[in-house]
Formats: structure tokens, C-alpha cells, sequence
């Protein structure tokens, strides 16, 4: 529902724009284009890098982080550790993203002339601390960096060098937690700083202030939170970690994340943190009044500008990976390849199962509630397979052998065990993961989906050998700020696949 040839599908488009594990969205506008840019913890590479039209059709056209200079997770780096809440800012015709990695280097800043890259190796600021960094430029061409908080310091973008003390700034509503997520601008006479509060989880928020300069001193919104849907029984939740952009036509509009839960009480969202849309209005006082969040929302008064839908399935013909193919902390050389047997992707196993922080892996971002997720595997004497991975000890995969066997492995906290398995012919062998959300919820203990594992067969049939509910693979149960990724690991010798598939079951 989000646009046809001619124009907007019954003037509606659906929100997430960007579904799917995409959160802490930052967005900046250069003419007619729009730029966005999401966090990635501990996957690589870095910081994925969208493009847009119209603000609703996002295509991906790199990632910030792609080179083992600019991203160096140890193995040692937890799941939800990596790089947290980047910043992407247009100045003085160059492109410049900040962001913080928080397993290794702290805050860093790259650059380049074109968001689909290059981009720079990093420059350190080791004096700035926090997470969630800002960019803004004030008359005088300083730069200010604000971090969580709520402190702010300047910078020499060359070197990295600060300059000045920090200083505290408005940290947000008295006793709200977690003052995050700041955002500066100059608009009209004033600079605004935009904020997160509450936690990233159900109590989640945007607030703002307003004052005479980039530090301030800061006057509250009389309406904060701008924006929340804490205590409410709306379909989106946890809404906050936005940032404000305006379009050539003058209006204004909030990217942010939040999430959808799904199942009964208390409801558990599997696809991550998401990037929403809502319009933003200002009072006669000059202050913004964020639009109603909702699935379906109204469409802007510009025509649609589609961008081709990434194929379902990739046959690994390219010399690389698309960018939108996520591996574990790091693609070491010599582990994945597209190129050693020409039409497959080869993986070399470097831990010896999902458990493993060191795990061979590549996946992408689940983006619908119900999918259809199909390998053709050749494990040669090898052992690996499919899998849907929140994080090393919450886990779903069906997992091939040389041995000419198929089991399943479930990994639930401190759990792992072996629930289904059967021979199969010795060679390739198709490897299925179908995910169902249910319709409605009828049951206050319903789980938000089922994952059925198992073997194609040759007739397109499934034989499922477990099924398993999808709560254990939340960040209900599980923790952290990530969501679900699907696909394929090697987990001993060398493993082969000659395609991959993810499909869509829905588009809810």
C-alpha cells in the first residue's frame, strides 16, 4: 500500500517505511534527495546507507562501515554491543556521519562526497563521550557534537581534536529516564534540540527545547513529549529516536523508530526497533506538533517515486554481497566467497555453531511478520545451514551434515537442544524456515508467530521436523536493541549454497 504507477495507493502509504530492524533512523535532505541512515550493533558491515524521493520508497545503496579499517569488532563484542545511534548531516557540500562504537573505538567520524561511498576511515574523537552523537554547524562554521545525556562539546572535524570543556545542557522532563537521541537545528530565529526520553521500551518518547544558540540556555516545550505512545493501546509502540527533516515544499517531517508487537500480554515484537514516518505541523508559537503514527498514514502531496524491490532470491552470481547482507562482528577474508565456485556462496566455519561468537554467517534483516525463508545447501563434509538468529543464545536453525542428516537446533538462553532430525541423500538438499504470525490474537499467552524447520522436497512440500513458538526469539525475552536476522552459516569445514530466498507472507 505504498504506491501504484500513477500515484499513491488510495492516498496512503504504510508505515514502517522501513520495516525490519532499522532503528535510531537519522535522515538529511540534499535538493530533491533524501538520505537516511540506521544503527547496526554488531553486525557487518556498518551503518546502512538509504535513498529516497518521496520519504516513503527507500532503496539501500551501501553501508558507512564496509572496510576492517573502519569497523574492528573483536569477537569478544557482545550482541547489542557494535555501533549505536549514527548522526548523518550534509555541510559544506561533503556528506558527514557520527556515530559511536561502543565494543571498540567510541565515537567516530567519517565522511564523503557521495552517501553511497567511499566513505573516509574514521577520525577518533576520543574527547567526546557518550553515545548517540549530533552533528551541527553553527554561523560561525563551529561544530558542535551533543551526546546522550544531555553534554555537548566542538570539534575540529580534520582531527578529531575538541575544543573547550563540555558542558551540560536541558536534559529533558524531570525524572524521565534515559535523556538520548539529541538532535540540533536552526530553524527561524531559533536553535531547537530534539531529544529522547523514557527508554528505548514501551515508555518511550520525544521531547524538545528551544534557545538562542546551539548551547543553549534551552526552554521546554509546554506539550513534551512531542511524541509517545507510552499507556496507549496503539498498533506502534515504543515510538521515540527520531529526527526532523524538511522537504522542498517547505513541509516538515519526523523519521523515528518504533516497534509492533504481536501475540498476547504482554507482546512481543521479533522484527526490531523499525523506521516509522509522521508529519510534523508548527503552532503559531513555534513549536512542532508531530502527526498521528499510525500503519496507514496519509500520503504527502508530492507523486510517488517507487525504487525497485530488492529480489527475493540472490543466485550469488555477483563478485560481492549485496549491501544489504549481514555477517557477525566481521567478513573475514578467506571465510566467504562468491567467487571460489562461481554461482555459490562458500563459507568457511570459524566457530562451531551459532553459539559461537566467532560463527561464519551471513543474513538478512527479517521485514515481514510472515516469511518463507528456502537454502539450497551443499554441505560437503561440512556441516552448516539455516537459521533465524537474534543473538548467540537465541536461535532457531535447521542445519545440514556430509553425513547425509538434517536435524534442527533450538538455543534459548541457557538451553540448546536437538529437536527433530532425519536422513537424507547425500549432496544438496533444499533447507526451509516458513514464519506465520498469527491473524488475531484470541489468547492473552498467544506468541507472536511459529516457525516451522524442516526439508523441501523435491514436490515444493515442507516436512517440518519442529515447530516452535516465536517468542523466544523477542527482545522480550531475549534483551538487547536488535531484531531478527535470517540466513546462512557454516558451523564446521566448508559449506556451499547455491541460492537464497527470503520471501514475503505478508506485507503486515
Amino acid at each position: 500500500m505504498k504506491a501504484t504507477a500513477d500515484g499513491w495507493a488510495g492516498g496512503t502509504f504504510s508505515n514502517p517505511v522501513i520495516p525490519g530492524f532499522h532503528p535510531d533512523p537519522s535522515i538529511c535532505r540534499v535538493g530533491e534527495d533524501y538520505y537516511l541512515v540506521c544503527s547496526s550493533f554488531e553486525y557487518f558491515p556498518g551503518v546502512p546507507v538509504f535513498h529516497s524521493k518521496d520519504l516513503v520508497h527507500w532503496e539501500q545503496i551501501g553501508n558507512v562501515m564496509e572496510r576492517p579499517a573502519q569497523l574492528r569488532l573483536p569477537d569478544t563484542a557482545p550482541s547489542s554491543g557494535g555501533v549505536y545511534a549514527p548522526t548523518l548531516r550534509h555541510h559544506d557540500g561533503r556528506f558527514w556521519l557520527i556515530t559511536t562504537d561502543v565494543s571498540h573505538d567510541g565515537n567516530v567520524l567519517f565522511s564523503a562526497a557521495d552517501p553511497a561511498g567511499p566513505w573516509s576511515d574514521p577520525v577518533r574523537l576520543p574527547g567526546v563521550k557518550g553515545i548517540d552523537p549530533d552533528l551541527a554547524w553553527d554561523e560561525d562554521g563551529r561544530c558542535w557534537v551533543t551526546t546522550a545525556g544531555i553534554s555537548q562539546i566542538a570539534i575540529d572535524t580534520a582531527t578529531g581534536q575538541t575544543i573547550g570543556a563540555p558542558r551540560r545542557l536541558w536534559s529533558g522532563t524531570p525524572g524521565a529516564k534515559a535523556p538520548e537521541a539529541p538532535h540540533l537545528y536552526r530553524i527561524g530565529d531559533h536553535w531547537y534540540l530534539l531529544i529522547a526520553e523514557g527508554g528505548t521500551e514501551r515508555g518511550h518518547g520525544i521531547s524538545i527545547a528551544r534557545g538562542p544558540a546551539p548551547y543553549g540556555p534551552f526552554e521546554p516545550c509546554p506539550d513534551n513529549p512531542v511524541l509517545s505512545h507510552r499507556s496507549t493501546d496503539e498498533e506502534i509502540q515504543n515510538t521515540g529516536h527520531g529526527d526532523l527533516v524538511q522537504a522542498p515544499d517547505g513541509s516538515w517531517w519526523l523519521v523515528f523508530l518504533g516497534v509492533r508487537p504481536g501475540g498476547g500480554s504482554p507482546g512481543w515484537h521479533v522484527l526490531g526497533r523499525e523506521t516509522f514516518l509522521a508529519p510534523v505541523t508548527w503552532t503559531d508559537g513555534g513549536w512542532p506538533v508531530i502527526g498521528a503514527a499510525t500503519p496507514a498514514m496519509a500520503a504527502p502531496p508530492w507523486p510517488p517515486r517507487p525504487v525497485p524491490a530488492p529480489p527475493a532470491r540472490d543466485d550469488f552470481d555477483a563478485a560481492r554481497l549485496h549491501p544489504h547482507w549481514l555477517s557477525v562482528r566481521s567478513r573475514p577474508e578467506g571465510y566467504f566467497s562468491t567467487t571460489e565456485r562461481p554461482g555459490w556462496l562458500t563459507l568457511r566455519a570459524r566457530g562451531a555453531s551459532l553459539d559461537d561468537q566467532a560463527v561464519t554467517f551471513a543474513g538478512r534483516r527479517q521485514q515481514d511478520r510472515s516469511c518463507r525463508a528456502r537454502t539450497l545447501i551443499d554441505p560437503g563434509v561440512g556441516r552448516g545451514g539455516l537459521a533465524v538468529r537474534l543473538d548467540e543464545r537465541h536461535h532457531y536453525a535447521v542445519e545440514a551434515a556430509g553425513a547425509g542428516t538434517v536435524r534442527v537446533v533450538a538455543r534459548i538462553g541457557p538451553l540448546r537442544q536437538t529437536l527433530g532430525e532425519r536422513r537424507v541423500p547425500a549432496g544438496p538438499v533444499t533447507l526451509r524456515i516458513d514464519i506465520s504470525a498469527p491473524t488475531e490474537t484470541w489468547d492473552p499467552r498467544q506468541g507472536p508467530d511459529v516457525l516451522r524447520l524442516g526439508v523441501e522436497g523435491p514436490d515444493g512440500e515442507l516436512e517440518v521436523l519442529a515447530e516452535l513458538d516465536g517468542r523466544y526469539l523477542s527482545t522480550e525475552v531475549a534483551g538487547g536493541f536488535t531484531g531478527r536476522v535470517i540466513g546462512m552459516y557454516a558451523a564446521e569445514g566448508t559449506v556451499r549454497f547455491d541460492w537464497f530466498a527470503l520471501d514475503a507472507g505478508d506485507k503486515g
